[in-house]
């Protein structure tokens, strides 16, 4: 079973910071770094999940409704540790290139099935290129249209369709979204091992998220592995390896 730092480390620390990118590259044994993309108002790419800032930060509205200065403004609580803001992608590429290069995955999520950003495929598949991190790189979103975007701007980059079911990411895959990856709710295993045996299985968990305190109870990975998943998006990597 394959680990990754979901947000970074989600758990223990503000979700797709800096802070919780740092703590994720202390961790020997991962395989990847997850966060996720949406475009300013300014067509700035930053780092952060939902389509809103209210959850994570003092102020509310939609990501897109910003510019980078005005988020750049907006505070993430981060308890005894300095506050964090929102980072851009280039932040966090010029934290995690060197890692990049020494063999760590990172997966790109586009934020782009509630709220199409249009453009945003071009814009981080250049970015990507232009630093050659292309081979350490996954795509994954919800939305084919936007998988099948990026397939069309990088014919052999590794994509990963997004769903709740693992079945109905194999129908997506089948409509031609150009994904050779399954990237599934790892409740939403609702077909036998036998059929994914092909196939990389990225299994995302919601899970307990900062500033929620950790539950003190782990995961039976072996037993997700036998029921076809390979790789596990984890809040909490840091205990598990």
């Amino acid at each position: 079973m394959k680990i990754w730092a979901h947000r970074g480390c989600s758990q223990r620390y503000p979700e797709n910071t800096l802070l919780a990118f740092e703590k994720a590259l202390e961790i020997k044994g991962l395989a990847g770094i997850e966060f996720d993309i949406q475009l300013t108002k300014d067509r700035h790419m930053v780092v952060l999940h939902d389509e809103r800032v209210d959850r994570t930060t003092e102020s509310i509205g939609y990501v897109r409704d910003y510019t980078l200065t005005e988020l750049k403004k907006l505070h993430i609580y981060a308890d005894v540790h300095p506050t964090q803001q929102i980072p851009t992608i280039e932040e966090v590429l010029d934290l995690i290139e060197s890692a990049m290069r020494s063999g760590l995955k990172l997966n790109i999520e586009l934020k782009n099935s509630v709220y199409p950003y249009e453009g945003m495929e071009d814009q981080i598949v250049d970015l990507i290129h232009a630093r050659g991190l292309q081979e350490q790189v996954i795509y994954s979103s919800f939305s084919a249209l936007s998988l099948q975007r990026i397939r069309e701007l990088d014919p052999v980059t590794e994509i990963g369709i997004l769903d709740t079911k693992v079945s109905d990411c194999l129908y997506k895959l089948a409509g031609g979204c150009g994904a050779n990856a399954l990237h599934p709710y790892w409740r939403g295993i609702d077909l036998q091992p036998e059929r994914l045996r092909d196939y990389t299985v990225r299994a995302w968990l919601s899970g307990h998220l900062y500033p929620e305190k950790p539950t003190g109870t782990k995961l039976d990975l072996a037993a997700l592995e036998n029921r076809g998943i390979t790789d596990a998006f984890l809040n909490e990597p840091e205990v598990y390896l």
